[in-house]
């Protein structure tokens, strides 16, 4: 019962922290698209 528990705690843990990091990766990619847009507008 215990390897079960830790197992279920690791594999959420797990889960948390891949959406943490995909969360992160769509901020940075947002930010990177409207600093891009601000270049192309700068250059007009």
């Amino acid at each position: 019962m215990i390897r079960f528990a830790l197992l279920s705690a690791t594999l959420l843990f797990g889960l948390a922290a891949c959406e943490t990091v995909e969360g992160v990766g769509q901020d940075l990619e947002t930010a990177g698209e409207q600093v891009s847009q601000e270049a192309r507008e700068a250059q007009n």
